[in-house]
């Protein structure tokens, strides 16, 4: 047996056990700590730094400390990637790689006017003969038409030789009647459904009742699989071997769970009313739950099955109702899955002759075009970038990010909010997008990107031009909080990639942005970020004609409306059915436009305005 290591992190008070040369990121990863890794411990994007304290390990080894500034070797800092446990130790956990208080979207749906869910309870009724008297041979239910229900023989046997009243719970998620429950008196009053937003992030819920349509509860966590990184890429490499499959699937199990247990606390809803789930997620994180093999996610041009999955809540371990189905919003391709189907449906772009554009920006980027007649989607690498993460100073929204940037552009004052009115720790997407406007009208930016030397504010730093936003003196960390030259490249090539993949649309159905009449907002980014500066800095072109429209958390509220309405489920199905996906790997307009995108703000024709 292997002799076993203990491993103590502090201010957050756990220990844990494990082999010899096992690395902290790994150690941390068994306790509950939630901790930055955005690379998934690939040692490319240096946030998961610890301060080694005492014990035996490998710090100060040349991987353990790659890319962390002098000043923070100094202070013991390392890589818990590449940092290797050899004996008894005790670490740190500096604040800036902790994860806590985050800033999560959750549903902004306004109900359904009238539900039509696919689950409906129904009554026992007393079955009669032809003479009018009681026969235990039929099997009724008040208010029931259509076809038999499918049931188990056990299920018909306690019908019919019921002797007191019963409620049965019929379900057609799979297209057919099945009798999921058999309860003893009338129950109908207690049925509840359960909509969720699997994100790569968080995992954001919502308790239904399904008899009026009405939101009971809401609850929300992070999603347990970002220790394990937080691109989609990093995800179906570990989803492609057996066991990291499912150690993923479990992870995002116990978050959804844990989302479960909190709205069954605050609404005091037994678990056994909890009667149907709808999902809506991205394909890697729909795959990923079910237990799929990512391997074909990774294939440029992969045929991507469009029918909804449907399993069944006891084989994924989700805690409702064991007998009950698990509603997956249908996919599209390898990027563009249920959660942007379930945009599609939040928006109602789908339903309107009006020309609608679409956009949902996170660590994917899901753009779709059309109206009623037509819809064409193409997803985009946008990086994590507008989730605040992939640069130096860079957070997600949490207590203490800077969410807003403003700069004087004249005196070159800077002002500066944060989540919660906090001493600042780093900047979240919005700030990003607010800092990289207002440094390009006080020509801080020139109109490549780059930083301008001499500007104040502006001073040499390792890799290039820096900008201080907050120097060290007013930080809850300690550190100056900047954009550096390689902040800015990337940056400049997620602004690129975001603003190339709408031209490509436009263009390929020949489209000006004049034409454009509504512009959907989905996401974190429609809601937290300044639209006049996703505008200026060229994130998206100058829709001079259009209504902007931030809808939320389009995903959720798409599941929302498919758990309640039958209609909806079908209409997603429409919208998956009939949405032309365009891969921009195969693309070549998409060089072009990229090319041209690289500048601030991008083609004179999408900035006219």
């Amino acid at each position: 047996m292997t002799d076993q290591i203990t491993v103590s992190f502090s201010p957050v008070n756990q220990q844990v056990s494990v082999p010899k040369g096992t690395t902290v990121l790994d150690a941390i990863r068994r306790t509950s700590i939630l901790f930055e890794s955005i690379c998934g411990g690939s040692g490319e994007c240096n946030k998961c730094r610890v301060i080694f304290v005492q014990g035996q390990c490998d710090v100060g080894s040349p991987l353990s400390v790659h890319g962390l500034t002098a000043e923070e070797i100094k202070n013991h800092y390392c890589r818990a990637c590449h940092t290797h446990i050899l004996g008894d130790c005790e670490f740190i956990i500096p604040v800036e790689s902790r994860i806590f208080s985050p800033q999560i979207l959750t549903n902004t749906i306004n109900g359904i006017a009238e539900p039509a869910p696919s689950v409906i309870k129904y009554p026992l009724l007393p079955g009669n003969d032809a003479n009018g008297r009681t026969s235990s041979r039929s099997v009724r239910l008040e208010g029931y038409t259509g076809t038999r229900p499918h049931m188990t023989k056990e299920q018909h046997d306690r019908l019919l030789h019921a002797d007191q009243p019963v409620t049965v719970t019929i379900t057609r998620s799979n297209g057919y009647p099945e009798v999921i429950a058999i309860e003893d008196g009338d129950t109908r009053g207690q049925i509840y459904g359960l909509a969720l937003d699997l994100g790569t992030t968080t995992v954001v819920g919502v308790l239904v009742n399904l008899s009026n349509g009405s939101i009971c509860a809401q609850a929300s966590t992070l999603n347990r699989q970002i220790t394990l990184g937080e691109e989609l890429l990093t995800r179906i490499h570990a989803g492609k071997k057996p066991e990291g499959r499912a150690t993923l699937q479990r992870l995002a199990t116990e978050s959804i769970n844990d989302v479960i247990d909190q709205l069954l606390t605050s609404s005091g809803i037994d678990r056994s009313s909890l009667c149907d789930v709808c999902i809506g997620g991205n394909t890697v994180m729909e795959y990923l739950l079910a237990g799929k093999d990512c391997h074909d996610l990774e294939l440029v041009n992969t045929v991507i099955p469009r029918k909804p999955m449907v399993i069944r809540a006891q084989k994924l371990g989700i805690g409702v109702l064991p007998e009950a189905y698990v509603y997956f919003l249908p996919n599209v391709s390898r990027f563009v899955g249920g959660d942007a189907v379930g945009d599609v449906v939040a928006s109602g772009m789908h339903a309107s002759k009006d020309l609608s554009i679409l956009i949902d920006l996170g660590t994917n980027g899901e753009v779709v075009l059309g109206n009623s007649e037509w819809l064409a989607s193409v997803s985009c690498a946008s990086g994590p970038a507008f989730e605040g993460a992939g640069v130096s100073s860079g957070m997600r929204a949490m207590r203490g990010a800077i969410e807003s940037v403003t700069i004087d552009p004249d005196l070159f004052t800077i002002v500066a909010t944060t989540v919660g009115d906090a001493p600042p720790r780093g900047i979240c997407g919005s700030g990003i997008i607010d800092a990289a406007a207002e440094m390009v009208q006080a020509g801080i930016l020139d109109f490549t990107g780059k930083i301008v030397d001499g500007k104040p504010g502006v001073r040499a730093g390792p890799a290039g031009p820096e900008y201080v936003l907050v120097p060290k003196s007013g930080t809850a960390t300690g550190r100056d909080i900047v954009i550096t030259t390689p902040d800015m490249a990337y940056l400049m090539d997620s602004k690129a990639a975001v603003l190339g993949s709408i031209g490509v649309l436009l263009k390929k159905y020949r489209i000006s942005v004049g034409q454009i009449k509504n512009v959907y907002l989905a996401g974190a980014f429609g809601t937290y970020a300044d639209t006049k500066n996703i505008v200026r800095f060229g994130i998206i072109p100058d829709f001079h004609n259009a209504s902007f429209h931030g809808i939320g958390n389009g995903s959720l509220s798409g599941a929302c409306a498919a758990l309640i309405s039958d209609k909806k489920r079908k209409a997603a199905q429409d919208i998956a059915d009939t949405m032309v996906y365009i891969d921009l790997l195969c693309e070549a307009d998409f060089v072009e436009e990229y090319a041209s995108a690289i500048y601030i703000p991008g083609k004179k024709e999408y900035f006219s305005h």
